[in-house]
């Protein structure tokens, strides 16, 4: 799917828009929000009524594309939505709160909202384990930001910690934790890697046993000067942090703890749904819209002031 058209009707008309986001939600014809049935599905017409409303004979009730995703019932015309995902989906290291309200023309904190609720919808959980027998993946972490009510100082001691699992080849899963020792780490390790996989790290102690866990595990000394033996490396992950980096430092700049997860969600899912991996900037944005099923609007003030 090639890059969108920004002169797209859709991005400046509000009936546009929810066609538009119609043929990617239900590319087989509606499907009603309530029961998820595909019969029985009717167009609503008349004046009265909300645009492209339908009526499920099955459940008897009515919906819009927009039932429970981030969209529904929000005050923000339905184009400028579209606009946000798009831009959200094809920006390589991310679009500010700012950016997004001089681009959108709407309030900061309308934007603020938008773009946290999009990053909810590149959320993906449930996932099985990555890796698998001749696969192999790179863990590394690292430390962005500062701790709220820690001054700034030399080393990482009032920094967030972030921990990243890259698969050669495929996709990224970034967690925000607590610390990096290895009863921190390993739980996690363990719950998103399958045991065939072959992984790879730097020297750390805290991944000294890994090969306990997993099909066989090297790693690379920093320490002495050393970034590659071959395929021994955790270049792959160390490429995901220079984008990863670049956006929260260049683009982002402040980001609290609380909403910390939700960036690293932003970057992994761009980073999983990259064009080397077939996906272009149009298809990335339609997977957005499609994760906002299930993640309804909830309306709240932003109790600080982020990117």
């Amino acid at each position: 799917m090639a890059a969108a058209d920004l002169q797209s009707p859709a991005f400046t008309d509000d009936n546009a828009a929810r066609e538009a986001m119609e043929a990617v939600m239900w590319p087989f014809g509606p499907v009603c929000a309530h029961c998820g049935s595909l019969e029985k599905i009717a167009k609503v017409e008349g004046k009265s009524h909300r645009p492209s409303l339908y009526y499920c004979g099955a459940c008897k009730g009515q919906f819009t594309v927009t039932v429970g995703t981030i969209f529904e019932r929000s005050k923000v015309p339905l184009s400028k939505w579209w606009m946000a995902v798009h831009l959200l989906a094809s920006s390589k290291k991310g679009m500010s709160s700012h950016q997004l309200m001089r681009m959108l023309g709407v309030s900061y904190q309308t934007a603020w909202f938008m773009s946290h609720r999009i990053r909810e919808a590149m959320t993906s959980g449930g996932l099985p384990p990555m890796g698998g027998e001749g696969e192999v993946v790179e863990i590394d972490e690292t430390f962005i930001g500062k701790k709220e009510g820690k001054p700034i100082r030399r080393g990482y001691a009032h920094k967030h910690a972030v921990m990243t699992l890259v698969q050669r080849g495929g996709s990224s899963r970034s967690f925000h934790v607590d610390g990096t020792k290895a009863a921190d780490l390993l739980p996690i390790i363990k719950a998103n890697v399958a045991p065939d996989t072959h992984v790879m790290t730097d020297e750390a102690g805290q991944y000294a046993h890994l090969g306990k866990h997993f099909a066989g595990h090297d790693f690379v000394s920093h320490g002495t000067g050393e970034y590659g033996r071959g395929p021994i490396h955790t270049n792959t992950v160390e490429g995901f942090y220079s984008v990863f980096k670049r956006g929260m430092k260049g683009v982002y700049q402040h980001c609290g703890e609380k909403h910390l997860h939700r960036y690293v969600a932003e970057f992994d899912f761009r980073y999983s749904n990259r064009s080397k991996l077939g996906v272009e900037d149009a298809e990335r944005a339609a997977k957005i819209v499609c994760g906002a099923k299930g993640k309804r609007l909830m309306y709240r003030r932003p109790d600080e002031v982020g990117a």
